[in-house]
């Protein structure tokens, strides 16, 4: 069962109890272990303010078709050191890129541009200015990691994020660096998926469900972006919606057909643990290879046994109102 709360990874959560503990510590590394040429990083004083970021280049609607891997190109990766190979888009996403960089000293930087991410830190200070847009930083304990975002929206709190994994180096000056370029091109006729007619690409999931369907199921639950493609409602009682690029579910491993009135085949699936949990998904249309556009709906209670509940029936009349939602060819 996958999960629609697009959470960061378990590193991630490593570096929000760091961002606890003070995020002077990115300045822990050693400047002679950093292995890439130095690059100024204009960095203003903690910027505390808490009001609506309004950049029009940083709007959500505004960065849903930005292709991710345009931010780890050669050329953004080079102050870093030697790039290997081309940049990889990831596979089950339409937001995130990953790369890998060898320093002057041969040490290796493992990168992730992710746009939109959800942007976790542990105040409302950020740690200055990339761009024009509020930075934050949040470093590992270790020192060997480091997450560095340009906020793009308060309310949900999103960004533009650069992950560095990078032992025996500074993870947040590398990211600082890479941000940087990040940014110039967000302002600066950023590359865009090819504009395809039909496409979830550019689709808002939080629009896709009515709030007398919604309350009919959760109640008194308001939609809430996590990130570009996916909403999410409610909190012990739970709806998500996501849109994201992926192989198709056939029949089978516990997936079961269902009809939600589009052309191609729905799947249902039930979860398995203590909670009440069901998934649909299908595709909306091709993408790349065997990949299609993937539309994904689930309800979770977790108050609730399945047995109960109807999970997988609570979630087929949702996904109904959701297919007639989504933009046509």
């Amino acid at each position: 069962m996958h999960d629609l709360k697009r959470g960061r990874s378990p590193r991630l959560f490593a570096l929000v109890v760091a961002g606890v503990l003070g995020l002077t510590a990115c300045g822990g590394p050693d400047l002679g272990k950093q292995n890439f040429p130095r690059t100024t990083v204009a960095v203003s004083g903690g910027d505390t303010g808490d009001g609506p970021i309004t950049d029009p280049a940083v709007t959500v609607s505004a960065l849903r078709p930005l292709l991710p891997c345009q931010f780890l190109d050669q050329a953004s990766l080079t102050p870093l050191g030697a790039p290997e190979g081309d940049p990889e888009p990831e596979s089950v996403s339409f937001d995130e890129c990953r790369a890998k960089v060898k320093d002057a000293g041969g040490k290796e930087i493992s990168v992730t541009a992710e746009v939109g991410a959800i942007v976790v830190f542990a105040s409302d200070k950020t740690t200055g200015q990339v761009g024009g847009l509020p930075q934050v930083e949040v470093p590992d304990q270790t020192g060997g990691s480091c997450s560095v975002s340009a906020l793009t929206s308060r309310l949900p709190t999103l960004g533009l994020t650069v992950d560095i994994d990078y032992d025996g180096g500074d993870p947040c000056a590398a990211g600082r660096t890479l941000l940087q370029s990040a940014v110039q091109k967000l302002h600066n006729s950023p590359q865009k998926y090819p504009e395809v007619k039909g496409s979830v690409v550019t689709a808002d999931p939080c629009t896709t469900l009515e709030g007398s369907a919604v309350d009919a199921v959760v109640k008194n639950a308001e939609p809430e972006a996590t990130g570009l493609h996916s909403c999410q409602w409610g909190d012990s009682g739970q709806i998500a919606v996501r849109f994201n690029p992926g192989v198709p579910p056939i029949e089978g491993g516990g997936w079961v057909k269902t009809d939600v009135g589009t052309a191609a085949q729905a799947f249902a699936k039930k979860g398995t643990g203590p909670s009440s949990t069901c998934e649909v998904q299908w595709q909306h249309r091709p993408w790349q290879g065997d990949h299609g556009e993937l539309v994904q709906v689930q309800y979770t209670n977790y108050n609730a046994t399945a047995d109960h509940d109807d999970p997988c029936g609570k979630v087929t009349g949702l996904a109904k109102q959701v297919a007639t939602k989504l933009p046509r060819p």
